[in-house]
C-alpha cells in the first residue's frame, strides 16, 4: 500500500506483538555505505532483570548485507541502483533463513529529522480511566508541523495529575486535571515517499519506519543509562545522529550531515588514491591520535591512475592520522553544539554512548571524551542471538534496534486527524453524532 493512500495517519504503523506466540520480524537498515537486512524470530519471554524493557527474545535466522548504491546520506538518489542493492540484500537474508518475507521495518536517516514538544491538559471527573489517558495523549500529540512534514514518532515523556508530574500510569488515581507532555519526531515526507517507493519496487512493503537514532539507542543503551539520562551518538557513513533519553523515554533527536564517508573522501583527496583504497586505509590503519603514530611507520596504497599500473604510494601513518583527525574533530564539535542547543545537557550528564560503523575508528573514543567533555563508551547491540561475530559490532546497532522496536512500539501515541476539520451534515443521524463528538473534544 502506498504511503499516501492509507487515509488518516499517513505512515505505516506496526501492530502490537502477540503476547503468547512467536513472530517472524524482518528489518532493513538503509545506510549510505551499506544496506543490511535481518530476519529474526521473536519469542515471548518472562520478565527479567536483564534488559527488563524487552518482552521477547530475539533470534536472528537470516542476515544479508550489501554495499549501498543509489543512497546518499540516507536519501534515495537512484531508484534503480537502490532497488538492486535492496533486492540482493534481502535475497541473501531470505536464503539464509529459508523463507520469503513480504514486509520490512525500515530505518530512516533522511528527512531532516526534527524534534517537537507537545502538551495538553484536560479536566477529569474524579477517578482517571483509560479513556482519559488516551484522550490527553491524543491531544498532546497534535503538534503543528511545517508543510510536507509528517510525524515519525510520537511518545509521551511525562504525565501529570493536578500539577504533580512523573506519573507512569495514572489510571485509577483521583484528580481534577490530567496533563501530558509529548515528544514528536517529524521528517520530511518526500524522502520517506521515495524510500517506500524503492522498497515497493523490490516487491516488498514497509511495515513501519523507525528513525535511525531511536533504533540505535534501543539496541545499545542499558536500562540505567536510559533512566538516568544519556545520549546515543550513531556515527554512520553519511550522517551522525543523536538520540537523548530521559527517565527511560526518547525525548530528543538530531543529526549532523557528516559521517565516515567524509573521512574516506578526505583521505582519497589528500593522498590521491581511489575511494576503495581510502576506505581500506581508514579501516586498517586510521587513527585519530597523532601522538600514537610515528613518522617511521608507513603503509603502501595504490595510486590514483587510469590504467591501475602506477607504482604504489608509500604513506606515513602519522599523515593518515593528521588527515583524519580534523574531520573527526569537526564532526564531534558539531555534535557537542547540537547537544548544547538541545537544552538537555543537564539530562545527559556525563553519559555518552558512541555507536555506528564510523565509531570503530582507533582512538575515536579518547578524542570524543576530550571534545565532548563526557564519559564515552563504545556501544554494541545487546540482547540478540544468532549473529556471527562480524555482525555484532556497532555497525549493526541500528539493524538490531529495528528488531527491538516492535516490543516498544505500543508506547507511541499517534494523533488522529482533527475531527474539527471535518464538515458534518446535521440532517443525518451520523452527521449529528459527528457534530456532537466535535463539540465534545
Amino acid at each position: 500500500m502506498s504511503l499516501f493512500n492509507r487515509g488518516g495517519d499517513e505512515l505505516p504503523r506496526i501492530k502490537a506483538l502477540p503476547k503468547r506466540r512467536a513472530r517472524i520480524i524482518s528489518v532493513l537498515d538503509v545506510g549510505s555505505e551499506k544496506i543490511s537486512c535481518l530476519i529474526a524470530r521473536l519469542k515471548p519471554r518472562l520478565a527479567s532483570e536483564m534488559l527488563p524493557g524487552r518482552t521477547h527474545t530475539i533470534e536472528v535466522i537470516g542476515v544479508g548485507h550489501q554495499r549501498s548504491h543509489g543512497i546518499k546520506s540516507g536519501v534515495v538518489v537512484d531508484l534503480d541502483a537502490a532497488e538492486q542493492s535492496i533486492r540482493l540484500c534481502v535475497d541473501a537474508a531470505e536464503r539464509m533463513a529459508g523463507l520469503t518475507i513480504e514486509s520490512l521495518i525500515v530505518s530512516v536517516t533522511a528527512g531532516r529529522l526534527k524534534s517537537h514538544s507537545g502538551s495538553a491538559e484536560i479536566a477529569t471527573s474524579g477517578e482517571i480511566d483509560r479513556m482519559d489517558v488516551e484522550r490527553v495523549l491524543g491531544m498532546a500529540a497534535r503538534v503543528p508541523l511545517e508543510e510536507r512534514r509528517v510525524a515519525l514518532h510520537s511518545m509521551a515523556y511525562d504525565l501529570a495529575l493536578d500539577g504533580e508530574g512523573g506519573l507512569d500510569n495514572p489510571v485509577g488515581m483521583t484528580g481534577s486535571r490530567l496533563g501530558a507532555s509529548m515528544h514528536v519526531l517529524s521528517a520530511e515526507e518526500t524522502p520517506l515517499r521515495n524510500l517506500e517507493a524503492v522498497v515497493n519496487r523490490a516487491q516488498l512493503m514497509v511495515e513501519a519506519f523507525v528513525a535511525t537514532p531511536y533504533a540505535s539507542a534501543l539496541s545499545t543503551l542499558v536500562e540505567d543509562e536510559a533512566a538516568m539520562g544519556s545520549a546515543c551518538i550513531d556515527m554512520g557513513g553519511g550522517a551522525t545522529t543523536i538520540a537523548i533519553f530521559q527517565n527511560g523515554r526518547f525525548v530528543y533527536a538530531d543529526q549532523v550531515a557528516m559521517g565516515g564517508r567524509h573521512i574516506t573522501m578526505d583521505l582519497a583527496r589528500g593522498l590521491s588514491i581511489p575511494l576503495a583504497d581510502a576506505e581500506r586505509l581508514k579501516v586498517m590503519h586510521g587513527c585519530t591520535l597523532t601522538e600514537l603514530m610515528q613518522d617511521g611507520e608507513t603503509v603502501q596504497v595504490a595510486a590514483l591512475g587510469e590504467d591501475g599500473h602506477d607504482a604504489p604510494v608509500t604513506v606515513a601513518r602519522s599523515l593518515v592520522a593528521r588527515i583524519i583527525r580534523p574531520r573527526v574533530e569537526e564532526t564531534l564539535e558539531l555534535v557537542r553544539d547540537r547537544l548544547a542547543s538541545s537544552g538537555l545537557g543537564h539530562v545527559i550528564g556525563k553519559r555518552i554512548v558512541l555507536t555506528g560503523g564510523a565509531s570503530q575508528l582507533a582512538g575515536l573514543g579518547d578524542t570524543a571524551r576530550t571534545i565532548l567533555q563526557r564519559n564515552v563508551r563504545l556501544g554494541r547491540p545487546m540482547g540478540v542471538s544468532g549473529l556471527n561475530p562480524s555482525s555484532k559490532g556497532p555497525a549493526f546497532a541500528t539493524a538490531v534496534g529495528l528488531l527491538i522496536y516492535p516490543q516498544v512500539a505500543h508506547r507511541e501515541n499517534v494523533s488522529a486527524p482533527s475531527i474539527a476539520t471535518v464538515a458534518f451534515n446535521e440532517n443525518t443521524r451520523a452527521g449529528r453524532i459527528g457534530s456532537w463528538l466535535r463539540r465534545s473534544l
